[in-house]
């Protein structure tokens, strides 16, 4: 598939969210399942770039913590994630969600919830961590594993992209970000059940989350949050490696203070 039909445009437009399958080649995952194997086993040498709740240590074996491993800027470690971003049947999809031909990279980054140990992650928006003017920024998360509750899956809240952006508990207590979890709680959210190579792509106002890895598979994922050119970030946001590449389209609006910041 490459356009979005009516049925589904109209599900995204009411969901905030939409499945979709069969977007890449069994040759294009597999080629990137591969590269991404090697990146976290790289960074698992050294010191992980981030982690949600618990240890990035080392110690693989330890029972005694939960937590999601996480690398950043994707792009700038192998030429196959540029298959994901890349990829023409993807950016047809992206054109009919976000209603642009013009298309731009915010940023990219993996999340690997290791077997009995991945942790849950809370209840959030997306537009905590970059505000954008018009809402226009979505998020592309390919599945590298098959996903469901049982080995951490992604939660939704169906619909609540329509309430624009809630409250920010997290701020309150530290850097990460999230919602009332008393008013969005995991048990109450709707599973996305996924396949390897389904692409889940949704808005950043949409309420989701994840739950605990508690089976004996890993689950994989990385994403790429990408906006509409015509947009831009409300008050001073770090620039991030890659920001504002086109990857469709073209940028007439390109304003200079932020061309400053690429270029200095």
């Amino acid at each position: 598939m490459t356009r979005l039909t009516a049925e589904q445009k109209l599900f995204y437009k009411e969901n905030g969210y939409i499945v979709l399958k069969k977007l890449m080649s069994d040759e294009d995952i597999s080629t990137i399942s591969k590269d991404y194997d090697e990146l976290f086993k790289r960074k698992n040498q050294e010191k992980m770039e981030s982690s949600w709740v618990g240890s990035d240590e080392n110690d693989r074996k330890s029972d005694s913590s939960l937590t999601v491993k996480g690398v950043h800027n994707l792009q700038y470690h192998s030429a196959a994630f540029n298959l994901f971003l890349f990829n023409k049947n993807l950016l047809d999809a992206l054109e009919d969600v976000m209603e642009t031909k013009n298309i731009v990279l915010h940023h990219t980054k993996a999340h690997l919830k290791p077997p009995e140990k991945g942790a849950a992650y809370p209840m959030h928006q997306d537009y905590h961590y970059f505000p954008y003017e018009k809402d226009s920024m979505v998020a592309a998360f390919l599945h590298l594993d098959a996903a469901d509750p049982e080995n951490g899956g992604l939660f939704v809240y169906p619909g609540s992209h329509i309430l624009g952006p809630l409250e920010d508990q997290g701020a309150k207590e530290g850097n990460f970000h999230y919602v009332d979890q008393t008013k969005f709680p995991l048990e109450n959210a709707t599973p996305v059940i996924a396949e390897k190579g389904d692409i889940v792509v949704f808005s950043y106002l949409l309420v989701h989350g994840s739950s605990v890895n508690n089976s004996t598979r890993p689950r994989r994922m990385l994403l790429a949050q990408l906006a509409s050119a015509d947009d831009a970030p409300l008050g001073d946001q770090p620039a991030r490696p890659g920001q504002g590449w086109l990857l469709r389209g073209v940028n007439v609006h390109r304003d200079a203070s932020i061309s400053k910041r690429f270029e200095s």
